[in-house]
Order: structure tokens, then C-alpha cells, then sequence
């Protein structure tokens, strides 16, 4: 990352318009639109350093197959704006248009995919359901005999975040946001319902705004301003093979939907190998470990045989920021003016990052999005079932 400015090296700026807290995919995009639209001082601020959480994982996927209206909306904007990255802000962000293909097991399964292409084609979206064997075709490691049909969209695919984050903050800077790492927010001073100044160790930044993107960090981020954002850390963790001998095929992003199993390629010449382990507690750490290699084996076994006895030679663990329902966090609360938030997004925080930092950028700005995410506001979580929106197609 090239980003990388150290709290200790140029002092904090005294005050600014709006500071944005967190320097991953989420932060950083915020951090760019607003700096494009001329809306003002913008201060970064990054408890550690730039794509250091989330944002760290080493190939993440894009897609727009969703169930919910506004999750197929926010990526299907913001697979438009990966395609764009080269132009605008200007950066390579490794963009595979390998596709989305989600392995279904039986009927209730396919009939919960029809009813997410019926939202999905409404907005455009290319995915369509295949035979077992249309499958194989496009992976020749999935067994047709143990799933009943697939979902596929070739326009999704997989990128790189820390690309993504280099380059949002590159563009970011030129247009004169201060971005400080390692500049962990210790509180934020409100009065009157109004935000008045963020704190740290590196001194405090006069300010009437607040953005919260922190990730897995949002609800202490939230609760230093009296703003509850229901965010609950999750480790995540993904198993690299290295090299293959012979190189594998080149296959979409491939889902078992109800084993949670995936893979896709890295790079040419080996895969990446990931599943949701159900036993893993909530919490901060983010170790890399192989308990979970044991499920992933099981399941491959049942749908990509030949998978189940790869050689691992590393991995990665990070943190997904959770919320009750599997939808982001994003808006601004109603009790402390300009505390604006988007976080939570259950794993699909990278894929939806431009359009995200779009809508933000117009929240600032006291303009409607061009995405309407009123549904998504914090305070959904009011004690009734109403306002909860689960998102069927999470991985």
C-alpha cells in the first residue's frame, strides 16, 4: 500500500469539513467522491493502516446477484464503475469478468435463486439458471450428479482490494484529502446533537462531520458519539494452494450455496479456497488457522471431488462486520446531526464500494442518491421485525 502516512510525520490538520473514519475499500471511496465533488476539507483518519481489515483480503469478488432490490442495485453500479477504474480514478484493479456461478442442491434452493433473478433482471442484471452439465462446462471441477442446477451471471467476477484502496487514496490525495495512518480515533465530541471534533493521539480535528466506514470497528466508532450501529466482528478466513502443477482451469467465482464452500483462481497458476465456519465465535482475532480445512474437504468432496485433496500453503484471516440481518449500515443518524455511517456489510462491502462512496458522497452533500437506501438506515433494528431486510444470497 502505498498510501501510508504515519501520525507521527506531518501534523494533524486543525479542523476540517468532514473527517472520515476508516481507511479500507469503504473509507477510501467515501474519501475520493467527496474529494472529486469539492465538498470540502476531508481528513482520513486509519487505526492502522490503509486496507489493513477487511480491505486486506488478496482477491475479492464483485458481483450484483442479490435478492434484495438495493444490494442488486449498489452492484450493479459498482460493477459499472470497476469496469471504469482504469479512467476514473485511474488505477488497475485486476478485474476478472470470470463470473458468479452458485452450485443449488435442491428445489427450495433453485426456487430462492428464481425469485432473486426476478429482482435482479428487473435492473439488468445477465444471470440466468443452468443445467448441472452447462455448470461443468464452466467449472470442470464441480460434480453435475450432486447439485440440481446452478445460477449464473458472466458479468460479476473478482479484483483486488488493496488495489482498489491504493488507488481510491492515490486519486484521493491528488485532490488534496490528508490521510493519516496509523491514527487510531480515541473520541468523538458532540454537543447539542452536533458533531464538534474527533480525537487521537495525534491531536484533534475540529469538525461539524463525521463519517463512520470502520468496519468491523463501527459500533466503539458509533458509541463515541452516542450512535448505536449493531456491528459484530466475525472471523473469516481463506486457504491459498500456491502454484498447481498443471495450472487450473480458469473458472468463475464457484459457490456451493449451502455448504457455503467457494473457490476461484489466484493469479494463473493456483486457487483460493474458502468456507463460513458455523463454529466460529464472534471476535476480534484474526489469526490464520486450518480447523475449518476439514469442513471445506467434506463439502468439497460432495461437489468438486477433485478439490477436496489440494495441498494448502497459506491462507488469510480477516474480520466481516456482521449486522443482524446480512445488510450494510449506511445513512446518517437522527439524533446527532452529520454522523454519517456506512459499515456492516456482512461481506459484500467491497463488491458495493463505489456505488457506496456515490451515495455517501451524496448524503454529505444534502442531495438524493441515485440508489434510494433510506432501508437501510441503523435505526431498522427497532425492536420490530418490519424494517429487518435479510439478504438471501450471502456467502
Amino acid at each position: 500500500m502505498a498510501i501510508d502516512t504515519a501520525s507521527g510525520g506531518e501534523p494533524l490538520p486543525g479542523s476540517a469539513d468532514v473527517v472520515v473514519i476508516g481507511g479500507g475499500v469503504i473509507g477510501a471511496s467515501i474519501a475520493f467522491h467527496l474529494a472529486e465533488a469539492d465538498a470540502g476539507r476531508v481528513v482520513l483518519l486509519e487505526r492502522d493502516t490503509p486496507a489493513s481489515g477487511s480491505s486486506g483480503k488478496p482477491i475479492g469478488g464483485v458481483r450484483a446477484q442479490f435478492s434484495d432490490p438495493v444490494n442488486v442495485r449498489l452492484g450493479q453500479r459498482s460493477l459499472e464503475a470497476w469496469r471504469a477504474f482504469g479512467e476514473r480514478p485511474g488505477a488497475d484493479v485486476g478485474l476478472e469478468r470470470v463470473g458468479y456461478l452458485f452450485l443449488l442442491g435442491d428445489d427450495e434452493e433453485v426456487e430462492t435463486f428464481r425469485q432473486g433473478m426476478a429482482v435482479q433482471h428487473a435492473f439488468g442484471v445477465p444471470s440466468r439458471l443452468l443445467t448441472p452439465r452447462e455448470a461443468q462446462a464452466l467449472c470442470p471441477y464441480v460434480d453435475p450428479s450432486s447439485f440440481v442446477a446452478a445460477a449464473h451471471s458472466p458479468a460479476d467476477g473478482h479484483a483486488l482490494p488493496g488495489a482498489a484502496v491504493s488507488g481510491y487514496l492515490r486519486a484521493a490525495t491528488a485532490l488534496g484529502v490528508t490521510v493519516r495512518s496509523r491514527c487510531a480515533v480515541s473520541a468523538i465530541e458532540t454537543s447539542g446533537g452536533e458533531v464538534r471534533a474527533v480525537r487521537t493521539a495525534a491531536g484533534t480535528v475540529r469538525t461539524g462531520a463525521v463519517i463512520c466506514a470502520a468496519g468491523a470497528w463501527s459500533a466503539a466508532v458509533g458509541a463515541m458519539a452516542g450512535v448505536a450501529l449493531p456491528v459484530t466482528p466475525l472471523r473469516r478466513q481463506i486457504a491459498l494452494t500456491g502454484p498447481l502443477d498443471p495450472p487450473p482451469a480458469r473458472v468463475p467465482f464457484t459457490l456451493d450455496y449451502g455448504s457455503t464452500l467457494y473457490f476461484h483462481n489466484d493469479g494463473a497458476d493456483g486457487l483460493v479456497l474458502g468456507l463460513s465456519d458455523p463454529r466460529q465465535e464472534p471476535g476480534f482475532g484474526r489469526e490464520f488457522s486450518e480447523e475449518w480445512l476439514d469442513l471445506f474437504r467434506e463439502a468439497a468432496g460432495r461437489r468438486a471431488p477433485a478439490l477436496a485433496g489440494l495441498p494448502v500453503r497459506g491462507g488469510w484471516a480477516g474480520l466481516y462486520e456482521m449486522t443482524p440481518d446480512g445488510n450494510a449500515l449506511i445513512g446518517e443518524a437522527p439524533a446527532v446531526s452529520r454522523f454519517l455511517y456506512a459499515t456492516g456489510f456482512s461481506g459484500h462491502g467491497f463488491l458495493q464500494a463505489p456505488a457506496v462512496g456515490e451515495v455517501v458522497r451524496d448524503l454529505y452533500l444534502g442531495r438524493a442518491p441515485s440508489i434510494d437506501v433510506g432501508p437501510l438506515a441503523a435505526d431498522r433494528f427497532d425492536g420490530t421485525a418490519s424494517g429487518v431486510r435479510p439478504e438471501a444470497h450471502i456467502i
